[in-house]
């Protein structure tokens, strides 16, 4: 792999996750540490990344972009997914699906299937699904201050009232040792909760999510039991997930 590709790789995954180690992106790329310090400087030497103990973040964002900025990337990614993930549901079957841009894109394509019961603390699936009239359950609590949906302590004691056939989730950042993580606490918390009452999790992760971490774990690779992706993903990275017990889609 050239310089020039591993730079773009790098900007890619840093983009969704806001930063990157040394080690997932020396596993990642298939080349050494020292490589990887040698393109961390190219990169910050051109103002494209700060580089931290361990690895990178993003020069001036260092936290996770606001959620209608996130809508608009990767979005042709987030649709595939989105393709993908409703054929794995079945007629007649209840699901849990938790707030993000990925889950957006879902929704979308969900609205398509009738005779599908959703519960979900995301304002805009719950608007989307009204909308293709599905039987759509909005989970109460506090609205959060980004993304548009409902957190907190109402919204975790009222999803452990259902159990659902599958749960869907979009974490930020999914490893195949260390198993998916999300940038923000509450977050997490709903992920942990929803997965809990569901026979089967399915996590929603495009390419640039794969093989990184983020700042708050929710599930480890053992809670994971299906993983929707798209097609950009590299095939060596998805025989890790693979061999770690996890279906790939």
């Amino acid at each position: 792999m050239w310089a020039k590709e591993r730079h773009q790789r790098i900007l890619s995954m840093l983009a969704a996750n806001h930063q990157v180690s040394a080690n997932d992106l020396a596993d990642i790329l298939g080349v050494s540490r020292e490589t990887v310090r040698r393109d961390l400087v190219d990169l910050e030497e051109i103002g494209k990344v700060a580089r931290v103990h361990g690895g990178a973040v993003l020069p001036e964002a260092r936290s996770e972009d606001p959620f209608r900025q996130r809508m608009a990337t990767q979005a042709r990614a987030k649709t595939e997914i989105a393709k993908k993930a409703v054929s794995l549901i079945q007629p007649g079957q209840s699901i849990m699906v938790d707030a993000g841009s990925t889950t957006a894109f879902f929704a979308r394509e969900l609205a398509k299937m009738p005779g599908v019961s959703v519960i979900t603390n995301s304002l805009d699936m719950a608007t989307t699904l009204q909308a293709g009239g599905l039987d759509v359950v909005l989970l109460g609590g506090r609205i959060a201050a980004d993304v548009p949906a409902t957190m907190g302590e109402l919204t975790l004691s009222e999803i452990r009232r259902f159990e659902v056939d599958i749960c869907f989730s979009a974490p930020v950042a999914l490893h195949p040792t260390k198993g998916a993580f999300f940038y923000d606490l509450q977050e997490a918390e709903i992920s942990i909760a929803m997965a809990a009452q569901a026979v089967r999790t399915v996590v929603l992760a495009h390419h640039t999510k794969l093989g990184v971490t983020s700042r708050v774990r929710s599930w480890d690779v053992e809670g994971i039991g299906c993983m929707v992706t798209n097609r950009a993903a590299p095939s060596a990275l998805l025989d890790q997930f693979r061999n770690a017990g996890i279906e790939v889609v």
